[in-house]
């Protein structure tokens, strides 16, 4: 049994003894649900390392009694997809069919073989759980993400990584056996990351480098034994989030001497230099926008460029756009403005499209006045104010407001001489 993890010893078989995750597999929550009534689509967990995905998926098949395999997008290519769905329908009425095939790391999947899944999705041949540490929006293809439920896996609290020590050595066959006091976990708790499973590693390190015969856990003991402390960045850990939001923010702050400190911090741990570029085009937008439009094709460049080059020398065009970036003039002018629009559709549902704005490609739309009215707005540069083109309930709506920068006050002027008092003229 020693053999064994302590992580392993310790996995959760039924949603009872899951550990965290109250929003989906709690008393009435909506995945228990459909998990109690033995009828679940495909899905799609997204959350980071150590919060219990593998186990959610091995506690869904067991509960209801599917057969279940497993491949990592590592590891495992199209060949070995056909193999399972071939298998599987083979096996046809004597327990194959609706089988499900957890895949770990999905997003590491090409177009091609997350394609190569989407008949039997459809079919219902299996139902495809896979995991993701990344946004499935990015990372999943439209087309099977359509097929999927995606349920966000939470970080756990620090009560659920507390809960998790004292349960461990309560009830693991081999740590209750030994005599432990629990006085601090803090030092665990923060040396894993917030990530369980590597949480019960260092438990079980550190329980096996104790001679004692009482042991007594606390902070000072963790970090004495724990000596490797170097670049606390763990590429697959909650560090991973912590570290990429302090660049993101330290950018958006126009600190280009923090910027590079984390940009280092994400190197020197291995990030993933194509993940670095594309949350730097996504920030591009999302905190500079029109205020500068050239930060968005130089992000653009540069993910393009470190896709090309990858490490080591990747790292200088990671820095020159993090620099360029850091200095630019910032608004999120557009982020609120597409907000707004989305919360005024969501509200007010599918207004009907004003006729003159409608395309009339036949004789019976132009029947039905389908386009009449309409001004081609070249024709008439001097007067476009005098044709509305938002639905008639909502007439009058301002959803963009230009930023308080060189760029955006330029395009206030303009707005300002066409629609005149909607943009305070």
């Amino acid at each position: 049994m020693n053999k064994i993890p302590l992580a392993e010893r310790l996995r959760p078989t039924t949603l009872d003894n899951y550990i965290g995750q109250e929003q989906l597999v709690g008393k009435d929550a909506s995945l228990r649900k459909a998990i109690e009534t033995g009828f679940i689509p495909s899905i799609i967990l997204w959350g980071p390392p150590g919060v219990g995905k593998t186990t959610l998926a091995n506690i869904i098949a067991t509960t209801l009694k599917r057969s279940f395999y497993t491949l990592s997008a590592i590891n495992s290519g199209v060949k070995d997809i056909r193999e399972i769905i071939e298998r599987v329908k083979n096996q046809g009425m004597f327990g194959g069919n609706n089988a499900i095939l957890f895949i770990d790391e999905i997003h590491r999947f090409s177009k091609s073989q997350q394609d190569s899944l989407l008949g039997a999705v459809e079919k219902g041949t299996i139902t495809l759980i896979g995991a993701t540490t990344e946004n499935p929006s990015f990372e999943v293809i439209p087309a099977l993400l359509s097929r999927s439920q995606v349920y966000v896996l939470e970080h756990f609290s620090k009560e659920n990584l507390e809960n998790l020590v004292h349960r461990a050595v309560r009830e693991d066959v081999v740590l209750k056996d030994k005599n432990i006091k629990v006085e601090e976990v803090d030092a665990l708790i923060g040396l894993s990351g917030g990530d369980a499973r590597k949480l019960l590693n260092l438990l079980e390190l550190v329980v096996n480098s104790v001679p004692e015969e009482e042991i007594v856990l606390n902070n000072e003991l963790v970090n004495s034994l724990i000596k490797d402390k170097t670049l606390l960045y763990d590429k697959s850990g909650e560090q991973h989030y912590d570290v990429v939001s302090a660049l993101i923010k330290s950018i958006r702050g126009s600190d280009p001497n923090a910027a590079l400190y984390y940009l280092a911090r994400m190197i020197e741990g291995g990030e993933d230099p194509t993940f670095i570029a594309r949350r730097l085009l996504i920030l591009s937008s999302e905190d500079i926008g029109n205020a500068n439009p050239t930060a968005l094709i130089m992000a653009n460049n540069c993910f393009q460029a470190v896709k090309i080059i990858g490490f080591p020398e990747s790292r200088i065009i990671l820095s020159q756009c993090v620099t360029y970036l850091a200095c630019s003039a910032k608004s999120n002018a557009s982020y609120i403005a597409i907000a707004n629009a989305q919360a005024l559709v969501n509200e007010t549902g599918n207004l009907p499209i004003p006729l003159h704005l409608r395309n009339a490609p036949t004789k019976l739309m132009k029947e039905l006045n389908y386009g009449k009215g309409y001004q081609y707005s070249h024709n008439n540069p001097g007067k476009l104010d005098e044709q509305e083109f938002m639905p008639e309930e909502i007439i009058g709506t301002t959803l963009f407001e230009p930023g308080n920068n060189t760029r955006e006050k330029d395009m206030r002027k303009n707005l300002q001489a066409v629609w005149k008092e909607k943009y305070g003229y």
